[in-house]
């Protein structure tokens, strides 16, 4: 008695969700592989986090040594909330480690300081008042 031959579409199935990896490279076609690898990552941390991101804000998640003298970090910006690597994005650090920043946040926020000084220094900040109580004291007689 033979055997009986399984039928293609199963072997098709099981390998399905590679088709999903396929369009998620199709976008990062045109970076250099190493960025397109680091976008990769950071997209599988915000897939795996999930909704622990805003737990986590702030925070190193990962060292990497890129090669002697550069090491790259994955961190969640604490301002945008965003998974970001120190290569692309750019990286302030706190020294408590609980308010990192990307790039492009710590620009929008040195300018918006910036600005609101501005703003104090050419009187568009709070009156002052006087001193004196509106009363007038009545004269001894």
């Amino acid at each position: 008695m033979g055997r009986a031959r399984k039928s293609k579409t199963s072997k098709r199935d099981k390998y399905a969700s590679f088709g999903d990896m396929a369009d998620e490279s199709d976008e990062d076609a045109d970076l250099p592989k190493d960025e397109a690898g680091r976008r990769k990552i950071k997209r599988q941390y915000g897939e795996l986090l999930g909704i622990r991101i805003e737990k986590l804000r702030g925070r190193i998640l990962n060292r990497e040594r890129i090669n002697k003298t550069i090491e790259g970090i994955y961190f969640i910006c604490a301002s945008c909330m965003k998974v970001c690597h120190s290569l692309d994005d750019g990286f302030t650090e706190d020294p408590a480690n609980q308010n990192n920043m990307c790039g492009a946040c710590t620009k929008a926020l040195a300018a918006a300081t910036t600005a609101a000084a501005a703003a104090k220094e050419t009187g568009g900040g709070t009156p002052r008042r006087s001193t004196r109580s509106p009363r007038k004291r009545a004269a001894a007689s």
